[in-house]
């Protein structure tokens, strides 16, 4: 009697495979004709499944292909941003492009940064400042009144492909979309931490989207210095308390990538003046401890800060890896540099392999010490600073 093979590869949906088959046709395209051949069927059946709310097969055929072949996971991975992000829309017999954006905010504090409604006032100025110096003079502009923490952003493909087309029927019309707080999870506490702006602008068909896409070459260094003259002070009655740093508005995928790389080197640094301010010592009166922390490979790198004349962490933060990063980068070496242009003098880095461990208690990252071991950290009580980690 013949017996059916029992697999170990979880069975996908025919559109999953179909999702495959597409991006693994296009990764080995040969020229942009036959790109655009492919890329079209491509969007066609991912849109479609966005449309539907079919969540799942997205990530099951992104899954499998980022076992199997990575030039087709990647293949996919664009073209699924750039449908949740973008599309076109027909008003008045006038064609329009329609982008998501997101303007991120590094932020830290002693205090809780603040996330949530953005009163109208401050969201007319935002608009304002924002048609002057990022956007192109075709693009019309709808934001959503509220400041987003990480935990409150739209994290599924489906969610972030809703939210465009919201914003994006608005923005045709220049109005603001308010957002219920009720509808949007707690934030949680860190002391230093990144805020969003999410808006969507529409230009019609074709024409420049941003203020460096138009002929008078205006760069993008350009347009982010105005943005942070600008554009910065708005967001003081949101911020009160915090230092804060705004970035350059981009689709929302690059945006949140481009967050992520700069909130690294911005927590280092927010972790060196909040220690200056909270202990009363100058930076050269710390030690950092840096050492890469292990699963089955290379997870991160957790950076210990405490005082050179003993081995406790008073606090630590987390540099995970993004990107191509592995255990070939010089990231310990990146990090070191920018500790010691924050004043820091003593910097120890461990070779040692770390296991990617947390505190059974309270479930917060364990870091290292000079020592060589994975401790907890905690501000000495004469600081009179709450026990947070910096993010």
């Amino acid at each position: 009697m013949s017996r059916n093979r029992p697999t170990t590869r979880k069975r996908i949906s025919a559109d999953a495979a179909e999702l495959g088959r597409l991006s693994l046709r296009l990764s080995e395209s040969g020229g942009k004709l036959e790109d655009a051949f492919w890329e079209k069927k491509l969007s066609a059946l991912v849109n479609r499944l966005l449309q539907s709310g079919a969540e799942d097969d997205l990530n099951a055929s992104l899954d499998r292909l980022l076992d199997s072949n990575a030039p087709a996971h990647d293949c996919l991975a664009d073209i699924i941003e750039s449908c949740t992000e973008s599309c076109a829309v027909t008003h008045k017999g006038q064609n329009f492009d329609i982008l998501l954006i997101n303007i991120p905010l590094l932020a830290w504090s002693r205090f809780s940064i603040p996330s949530g409604s953005i009163p109208k006032t401050v969201m007319e100025t935002l608009k304002t400042q924002l048609g002057a110096h990022v956007l192109s003079a075709d693009a019309r502009l709808s934001l959503a009144d509220y400041l987003y923490s990480p935990d409150q952003l739209p994290h599924s493909f489906v969610d972030i492909w809703r939210l465009t087309h919201e914003l994006g029927c608005t923005a045709i019309d220049n109005t603001t979309v308010r957002i219920d707080p009720s509808t949007l999870p707690e934030t949680n506490p860190f002391l230093s931490d990144t805020r969003y702006l999410i808006g969507a602008i529409a230009v019609p068909s074709g024409k420049p989207l941003f203020r460096w896409n138009e002929a008078d070459n205006c760069t993008r260094e350009a347009a982010h210095r105005e943005w942070i003259k600008q554009g910065g002070p708005c967001f003081e009655p949101l911020l009160t308390g915090c230092a804060f740093q705004p970035l350059l508005a981009d689709a929302y995928h690059a945006a949140c990538r481009s967050a992520d790389m700069a909130s690294r080197p911005y927590s280092l640094r927010a972790s060196v003046a909040f220690l200056q301010t909270t202990l009363g010592k100058p930076a050269e009166s710390l030690r950092v401890v840096i050492g890469g922390f292990h699963d089955k490979q290379l997870e991160e790198y957790r950076v210990g800060f405490g005082p050179r004349d003993n081995d406790a962490i008073f606090h630590g933060i987390v540099w995970p890896l993004l990107g191509s990063e592995d255990e070939n980068s010089d990231i310990p070496g990146e990090i070191e540099n920018l500790l010691r242009e924050s004043g820091i003098k003593d910097v120890v880095i461990h070779e040692q392999h770390f296991p990617l461990e947390f505190c059974e208690d309270c479930g917060a990252p364990l870091y290292p010490n000079v020592d060589g071991e994975a401790v907890h950290a905690e501000m000495p009580e004469q600081g009179n600073a709450p026990s947070q980690t910096l993010h």
